[in-house]
């Protein structure tokens, strides 16, 4: 089904996310070697959140930018089991950080937040099967899309700009980049308890 005919709410590790939340990650998992490099990964961009994703429902369905493009995959059972979930999403390794929700305090009506709500995942809907856009810098290309750039572009359908201008110290036109960190800190959110799985001394 990819058609968005209603709201959906779910929960995440316990956390409640609704159609059009932004799902925030940061990349590895310290007890599993693949999540090693992509924590290692994760240091090249600002801040603790690396990755987004958008919550669209029914159930656990979410749509992502990553090495396999634009795609949905599904969060079994309420659980971010990044294991479980590594072959739907071109083995990518991360660690549930907590949930971004730009519509929340803005004083919508409840009816004007569903509309919102529903353009937002079908923007993202319409996106999937594109490429990944391996070029940071160009936020407003419809033909490949990296993360944040995907929850960037469905947003601004809706006239929200996830841009707040975040930029890498010493290098001039990075604050044309949508960064997760900057989705994360620009806007309402709700931070996970870390379940984090440390080894042994």
């Amino acid at each position: 089904m990819n058609m968005m005919d209603a709201i959906y709410t779910y929960q995440i590790n316990g956390m409640t996310v609704q159609t059009g939340d932004i799902i925030c990650t940061m990349n590895g998992k310290p007890d599993i070697l693949p999540g090693e490099f992509w924590r290692l990964v994760g240091r090249l961009v600002p801040g603790d959140v690396d990755h987004v994703a958008i919550y669209l429902g029914p159930d656990g369905r979410c749509a992502e930018a990553g090495a396999r493009g634009v795609i949905t995959f599904n969060v079994p059972n309420g659980e971010w089991d990044t294991e479980r979930m590594a072959r739907q999403r071109g083995l990518l390794f991360d660690t549930f950080y907590g949930v971004a929700s730009p519509l929340d305090v803005l004083g919508y009506s409840q009816e004007e937040e569903e509309r919102l709500r529903m353009a937002i995942a079908k923007y993202a809907l319409a996106q999937v099967g594109k490429p990944y856009n391996l070029n940071f810098l160009n936020t407003e290309t419809e033909e490949a899309f990296y993360c944040s750039q995907l929850a960037y572009k469905a947003y601004q359908t809706i006239g929200i700009d996830l841009n707040t201008g975040l930029s890498m110290e010493q290098l001039p036109g990075t604050n044309q980049i949508v960064y997760p960190q900057e989705i994360w800190d620009g806007f309402s959110h709700r931070q996970a308890e870390l379940r984090l799985v440390t080894a042994p001394a």
